[in-house]
């Protein structure tokens, strides 16, 4: 029963890490269909963000719950300000163009951030653990549990309940959903794709930081987190389906318990369960477990 109890534990806990870093991604593929690589410079850049404000805020010694709020917002605020520079300066250029040449744009922008990173914050490794600290544990039997990763999982749940409930009942997700289904068709009856497109991407971007924010307090932040996180975001939105919220959302739990288990079970196969996952899923759904349907044009 204990080692029952901590694979959910840190299964519920790996794939609220999943979904925060994934949900980003496949809402711009969603709406834009643009495999969007630079998303794992947005993670990077949130977590060298909020790493930065924690060193300004909790060398002050001022309130924890202040720092927190201060890193995920300075983080968004980065994600938010790359969001338009990269999709006002580039991608609305190459719109319409073939898939593979927007993923060599994405890519190409990718490393050029990853170089910009290495300009501003330098080689070294920097750590923003306080509100970690701050947040301190409770004891669940023998188990010892963070609350950070508890909020965590919270964060992660409401943003799945917000996400499901703002694209099926408000105006925005009901023009999104028409957009996403035909892009030409939502444009011949008015709707201005260009301002969703741009909307959404900056929505992406900032959700994007906002995983970096988070983890930044469980990680060492340095360089080349962004492409483990981009090839993990990949897996989940590949495993549930591309452009599905919900997708992502089944995809992540399925990685995280899949993770834990092998972790507490067979220790030796944890770095090739994801893959392993994805295989067996794209092998009975190759589109994956949520894909959204597709318009047949005649």
């Amino acid at each position: 029963m204990l080692t029952a109890f901590a694979i959910f534990s840190d299964g519920l806990v790996y794939a609220a890490y999943l979904f925060l870093v994934a949900v980003g991604l496949t809402l711009i593929f969603g709406v834009m269909k643009i495999l969007n690589v630079t998303h794992g410079s947005f993670y990077a850049f949130g977590a060298y963000g909020a790493a930065t404000a924690a060193g300004v805020w909790f060398d002050r010694g001022w309130s924890d719950a202040g720092g927190l709020l201060f890193m995920v917002g300075l983080a968004m605020l980065i994600g938010l300000a790359i969001g338009i520079v990269l999709e006002r300066g580039i991608l609305r250029f190459v719109y319409g163009k073939d898939e593979v040449v927007i993923v060599l744009v994405t890519y190409a922008v990718f490393l050029i951030l990853e170089d910009v990173i290495v300009l501003v914050w330098g080689p070294r490794s920097y750590a923003a653990y306080q509100p970690m600290v701050a947040a301190g544990s409770i004891d669940v039997g023998d188990l010892t549990l963070s609350n950070y990763d508890i909020g965590m999982v919270v964060l992660a749940a409401a943003l799945a309940a917000f996400g499901y409930w703002a694209l099926k009942f408000t105006r925005y997700g009901k023009l999104l959903t028409v957009v996403i289904f035909d892009r030409e068709v939502a444009a011949a009856y008015g709707i201005n794709v260009k301002v969703i497109y741009t909307v959404t991407f900056l929505i992406g971007a900032m959700l994007g930081a906002l995983g970096g924010a988070v983890m930044a307090p469980k990680i060492s932040v340095t360089l080349g987190i962004g492409v483990e996180v981009i090839v993990l975001a990949f897996a989940v939105v590949a495993i549930g389906g591309m452009g599905s919220i919900e997708g992502a959302l089944i995809g992540a739990l399925i990685v995280g318990f899949g993770r834990a288990a092998a972790v507490h079970l067979v220790p030796q196969v944890e770095l090739f369960v994801i893959y392993a996952v994805m295989a067996l899923v794209l092998g009975f759904r190759p589109h994956g477990l949520f894909t959204q349907p597709a318009p047949r044009k005649i």
